[in-house]
């Protein structure tokens, strides 16, 4: 760390600049003789990228920033937040803390939080910033995780792991075999340390195949944020063998959450478009919940692989939802005569064609109050759902 960065006048630099071309400013250099152009570019880069991500830290005076890529990959403070509301206790371990973004969160609800990272840098950064969040109950230990569990006696509450996804190439992975730490291998020695153990993972992940790779899977949480998935969390319990429970959070001004059970066989039914439409949150689609979906909520699918719902009446549903105008078949002519302002919000859903291509072939514009879903009806029919959003 060069504590120099610190300064007010340096401080003020950077908040000046963070609105600034960054390639102008590397052209001036540096200002400062003890900091480098490089240095404070990736200050003010990292600090842009937190400013909605990590508001916290952003609002918060002589707080030190790693490179923008540890920015990246950190949990955003919203999704680190919603964790709290999943597990507590006394203590945990953070085996990979990063810019213990999750480590702040978890201290409000644990006596005693690990925040454990390989790169030495990157921990003296944290603990900088947690003696300026006056967090006293967050211990840093620079060095190898596991070997802290395994080498030690000490037992935990709860054991924490974001593992790396890329391998030595810097290629991304997606198998948790290939990840650094290799949860699986370690899996055995872990839990002889701690009952529980939550894994966050990529929202690239297959679930089918992360639990297949482990054992005593007992939940898993598939977190959203606006509906775009953030994370993949896996609950572990120590010689747990029940069914494992599946819940879809979407993070928006009111939480979405739908959950259902992931070795149970659901019954659903198709129809044709009834009077309103129903379309999932992005956490119900990555979940794979679809026929759960229909069968708790009674609502019929358009088609087995269409992913749109329809019922005759508005339901409280984890999504979006649409009144039905009409439905027509895919021809470009009746949908232009149907559409004089040539704008609409198009979406397919289980469709021939791109949002792309239907835009080149009909001209149509974003934007406006028509929303149009491109889909297969039940007779595998291709049509076109005129629909306003409730």
């Amino acid at each position: 760390m060069n504590l120099e960065i610190l300064h007010p006048e340096v401080q003020q630099f950077i908040n000046t600049h963070l609105k600034t071309d960054i390639t102008k400013l590397v052209l001036k250099g540096s200002p400062f003789p003890n900091i480098s152009i490089v240095e404070l570019v990736e200050q003010i880069e990292a600090k842009k990228k937190s400013e909605k991500k990590l508001p916290h830290w952003f609002q918060h005076p002589n707080v030190y920033y790693p490179n923008k890529l540890n920015i990246e990959q950190t949990s955003s403070e919203q999704t680190a937040l919603y964790k709290t509301n999943l597990i507590e206790g006394n203590t945990i371990i953070d085996i990979t803390g990063g810019y213990g973004v999750d480590c702040w969160a978890f201290a409000k609800n644990f006596a005693e939080v690990i925040h454990c990272e390989l790169n030495n840098h990157l921990s003296d950064i944290v603990k900088h910033n947690v003696q300026q969040f006056n967090t006293s109950n967050i211990i840093n230990y620079s060095g190898d995780g596991i070997s802290l569990i395994i080498n030690n006696t000490k037992t935990y509450d709860w054991i924490y792991v974001d593992p790396s996804r890329r391998d030595e190439l810097k290629g991304k992975v997606f198998l948790l075999k290939d990840c650094l730490p290799n949860i699986p291998l370690h899996l055995d020695q872990l839990l002889e340390k701690s009952n529980h153990i939550l894994i966050k993972n990529s929202p690239l992940i297959d679930i089918s195949s992360c639990i297949k790779e482990l054992k005593y899977v007992k939940e898993i949480y598939v977190v959203a944020l606006k509906s775009e998935v953030k994370e993949v969390l896996v609950h572990i319990e120590k010689d747990y063998s029940e069914n494992i429970t599946i819940q879809a959070i979407n993070l928006t001004d009111k939480i979405q959450e739908f959950k259902f059970t992931y070795q149970q066989n659901y019954e659903y039914q198709t129809s044709e478009p009834l009077d309103f439409l129903f379309e999932p949150n992005a956490a119900i689609l990555k979940s794979g919940g679809f026929y759960a979906l229909a069968q708790q909520l009674n609502l019929s699918k358009i088609h087995q692989h269409s992913h749109l719902y329809t019922h005759k009446n508005l339901v409280d549903f984890p999504g979006r939802c649409f009144k039905i105008l009409e439905s027509i078949p895919y021809n470009k002519k009746q949908i232009l005569k149907r559409i004089p302002t040539k704008k609409a919000n198009i979406t397919t859903r289980n469709f021939k064609e791109s949002v792309a291509n239907i835009r080149k072939k009909t001209g149509l514009k974003e934007g406006g109050n028509l929303y149009l879903f491109f889909t297969t009806n039940k007779y595998e029919e291709q049509i076109v759902l005129f629909c306003e959003k409730i």
